[in-house]
């Protein structure tokens, strides 16, 4: 917990202080929250078989759909705050060369404090989840052209690279080619394959500026009290020089996020499906549609439950 330093001579009312210590504090909470690269979560035998289980439903799911390709994001990172309840996506294969429905998704390296493209196997994907306790899973499938178009760039290594950038950020501007997030490669690659785009050296340009005349609109984070920025900029990979002035005088970024992605499907594709399942301590429920689900993992009337 920071020290804070007052400069006025007056006292503060006591209600004040408090105020401004509680905001201190949820600001180092939030900043905690990125801190991915120190984090390690230590999962027990009994959340392990649970979440072996939840992987089992998934791929159960995905091969009951009938699909070869799919959008899955998976919740992670505390980003309550910031209205995103989803944080990391990827692209789920069917033919995969990894395993059957791996996910091809971007990464940051710590050890080599990088970007990469990594296939992880569905089971380790569910196990990401920042909470073994209670977590959610969105798994969106496209229409058979788009989805066709998709699956092959995603199994084209070449094309993955190419969209691949140099630096990671995770709150990459979605139009600047500075830094790169996991989601704005996936953006990047539906561009890739929706807009035919070639491969080479300027592909994440021209997939920008696909996205842009189609429409794609990024996620908008408030991040609001200007402390929250200062913490954001003490850590590594989060990065504020290319972001638009107006943005951070705003305290706000402009981010691809699993929910802006899954909009711009939404809207752009007409037969897009969308399923939605979270688990808690005692079982999964499951979503079909675009309703999301409340807090809590608490079924509703036409979701189906299957108990752990």
């Amino acid at each position: 917990m920071p020290c804070v330093f007052f400069k006025e001579r007056k006292p503060l009312a006591r209600s004040l202080v408090v105020a401004l210590l509680l905001v201190v504090a949820e600001s180092v909470a939030w900043a905690n929250s990125l801190s991915y690269c120190s984090q390690q979560v230590e999962t027990s035998a009994l959340d392990q078989d649970r979440l072996l289980q939840v992987a089992a439903i998934v791929k159960s799911e995905l091969d009951q759909s009938g699909q070869q390709v799919a959008l899955i994001a998976r919740s992670g990172l505390a980003l309550h705050r910031l209205n995103q309840r989803y944080s990391h996506a990827g692209v789920t294969l069917r033919a995969s060369r990894n395993t059957p429905w791996s996910v091809r998704q971007l990464y940051f390296a710590c050890d080599e404090q990088r970007p990469r493209i990594f296939d992880q196997g569905m089971t380790g994907f569910v196990m990401g989840a920042n909470d073994p306790a209670e977590a959610y899973l969105s798994i969106v499938f496209l229409p058979p052209d788009a989805g066709q178009a998709l699956e092959a760039v995603a199994l084209d290594d070449h094309i993955a690279l190419d969209l691949l950038g140099g630096r990671y950020s995770a709150n990459a501007h979605a139009f600047s080619l500075r830094y790169q997030n996991c989601n704005q490669w996936l953006a990047e690659l539906l561009a890739s394959a929706w807009g035919t785009i070639p491969p080479g050296p300027d592909a994440r340009s021209a997939a920008q500026h696909w996205l842009q005349q189609e429409g794609y609109q990024p996620s908008v984070l408030q991040i609001g009290w200007q402390p929250f920025m200062w913490l954001a900029a003490a850590l590594p990979w989060l990065h504020s020089d290319d972001h638009p002035d107006a943005d951070l005088a705003q305290a706000q970024f402009q981010v691809s996020m699993p929910q802006s992605i899954e909009s711009f499907v939404q809207k752009r594709l007409i037969g897009a499906t969308r399923l939605e399942l979270c688990y808690s301590q005692h079982h999964v429920v499951i979503r079909r549609g675009w309703e999301p689900l409340g807090p809590g993992c608490i079924p509703e009337r036409d979701d189906q439950v299957t108990l752990l």
